[in-house]
């Protein structure tokens, strides 16, 4: 039995000469809430077709639950509740119509009222079509059909998209339910704020190539440090200018730095001055993101 819900190896795809993903090795353990970075075209969308099977790599392999995507795609699919980040919908249909359908060829559903439940807490009224919903209540529609079948795997391209607040807030709260009852979330999002608060690990995808895959926690304190000093003696303009050190602000109460190696000796050179006060400040996972990207330029890939 594997650890992993989700696994590839060596995974490549290429569009002809354009790429979509290289060489990635990603695993995502079971029970995690695993948040995968990237701007648009960094290789996020592609990740997830493979994994679904909706295309197949040029190279490599992608197992979820130990199983091949390419190979045994269907029992795979039994078990995973997939949103999309472009939905396509039987716009025809009224919404409860297309939940009843769905609920129909499901092999594992055993929960009737569910979709109802899920439908109520996110405010959709099923009796319209779906061609009359705005773009958020069809995001609505896409997100109980992920977790209708309280599935073992939920893939999730950009959750909130197009939804307001409080319905944000409600499908952060259905993503945390589900892993607390043992599902394991695979969550693909550009909204920082929203990985840092549900995500225990992530991934950094750039130009198609995995750069970092982290625990949330060391993520944000291993990268690099914010400090402010408060000195007895205020330090030259040149007491910090060393690798991997960056001053950010001066004034009367302080220096505040960002520390990226060396640390011990950004130490012993502020203690030199008199160390009166000291802080380190949060960095916040959007900061880390950007520390990655400089400018956010991703890259064009898909």
């Amino acid at each position: 039995m594997t650890d992993y819900a989700i696994e590839t190896k060596g995974l490549s795809l290429y569009y002809g000469r354009h790429r979509g993903v290289l060489d990635v090795d990603l695993r995502v353990e079971k029970g995690d809430i695993f948040g995968f970075l990237g701007p648009n075209g960094a290789g996020k969308t592609t990740t997830q077709r493979v994994l679904m099977d909706i295309i197949r790599p040029t190279v490599g392999k992608a197992y979820i639950f130990g199983k091949d995507c390419q190979k045994e795609g269907v029992a795979i699919r039994e078990r995973i509740g997939y949103l999309p980040g472009e939905l396509s919908l039987y716009n025809n249909m009224k919404a409860r119509q297309f939940f009843k359908m769905y609920y129909s060829l499901q092999k594992n559903n055993n929960d009737p009222g569910h979709w109802q439940k899920l439908a109520d807490r996110l405010g959709l009224d099923t009796s319209r079509k779906i061609r009359e919903y705005s773009s958020g209540n069809k995001q609505k529609v896409g997100i109980v059909i992920a977790f209708m079948n309280k599935p073992d795997l939920l893939i999730l391209d950009e959750p909130t998209s197009g939804l307001d607040p409080l319905v944000k807030q409600t499908v952060m709260e259905l993503v945390r339910e589900a892993n607390q009852a043992g599902a394991t979330v695979f969550f693909s999002s550009h909204i920082l704020s929203e990985v840092q608060a549900v995500c225990n690990r992530v991934g950094i995808i750039r130009e198609g190539q995995l750069v970092a895959t982290e625990r949330v926690e060391d993520l944000t304190t291993q990268h690099f440090r914010r400090i402010r000093f408060k000195f007895a003696k205020t330090p030259p303009g040149d007491a910090f200018t060393q690798e991997g050190v960056i001053e950010t602000s001066r004034d009367e109460g302080g220096i505040t730095l960002e520390v990226y190696t060396h640390l011990d000796r950004v130490m012993e050179q502020a203690t030199s001055f008199g160390i009166t006060d000291i802080e380190t400040i949060p960095v916040s996972l959007e900061e880390i993101f950007l520390a990655y990207y400089g400018k956010g330029n991703g890259g064009n890939n898909a």
